[in-house]
């Protein structure tokens, strides 16, 4: 049985999620504030970490960088309330994988857990190593060194970034790199694609505010430019 481990200071919220995913089939455990949801987290095994970013204790932002720090890659999927952009980007930044803005319908939430789980043990990337200015990216070892300084890419944004270069050069609608990276496709509107590609070109670019190689294509998504002296 799939096990979740929700870490939610709203009681009443944390047990109306239990029970709608309990009838999913699910097993779930609870944690009520960041420091007893991060001792769960490391003494047992989880398929799911459902976090809540503003709690008691310690907040889901540190709880996060313990779990990565600690090298749990645990799939980590975090609730925010409207007007938490920066905690939001913080999250995604520190390791979580996707995000659930409060309110949210529990369709919504079961949707993206079910997308989450199908995407924990994605399918290898295969072939050798690509270059792009000075970015080389090992699918086998599903790193990126840039200068050749190993950048580190959560597991999404080593996906993304994978999906971009089998492209090969080609535009990806969001639709698509929404379905190809994450499960769901446009029926789930989302900003995953866009914060994640931001934080791409924050950790690859030269420059952040002019990107030559992961670029936008307007009113469609994304490519990949290999060569930027090609960029027009």
């Amino acid at each position: 049985m799939t096990r979740i481990l929700m870490i939610e200071d709203n009681v009443d919220l944390a047990f109306g999620l239990r029970n709608n995913l309990e009838i999913e089939g699910y097993e779930v455990r609870l944690a009520h504030e960041g420091r007893a949801g991060l001792a769960l987290a490391l003494a047992e095994s989880f398929d799911l970490v459902i976090l809540d970013l503003m709690m008691p204790g310690i907040d889901g932002l540190r709880v996060i960088k313990s779990l990565r720090d600690g090298g749990n890659r645990t799939p980590v999927l975090i609730l925010t309330a409207r007007g938490q952009e920066e905690d939001k980007v913080r999250g995604l930044r520190l390791g979580a994988d996707d995000y659930v803005t409060k309110p949210f319908g529990v369709l919504e939430l079961l949707a993206r857990i079910e997308a989450l789980l199908r995407r924990t043990q994605p399918a290898q990337p295969a072939g050798p190593p690509v270059r792009f200015g000075d970015v080389v990216v090992d699918p086998a070892a599903r790193t990126a060194r840039r200068a050749g300084v190993e950048t580190p890419l959560a597991p999404k944004e080593f996906d993304l970034l994978w999906a971009l270069v089998e492209a090969n050069g080609a535009a990806v609608s969001r639709d698509t790199l929404m379905n190809r990276v994450w499960g769901y496709g446009a029926d789930i509107l989302s900003r995953t694609v866009d914060t994640h590609i931001a934080e791409l070109r924050r950790k690859l670019e030269p420059t952040v505010a002019a990107p030559v190689h992961i670029v936008t294509v307007r009113k469609v998504g994304y490519r990949l430019v290999r060569d930027a002296s090609a960029h027009d």
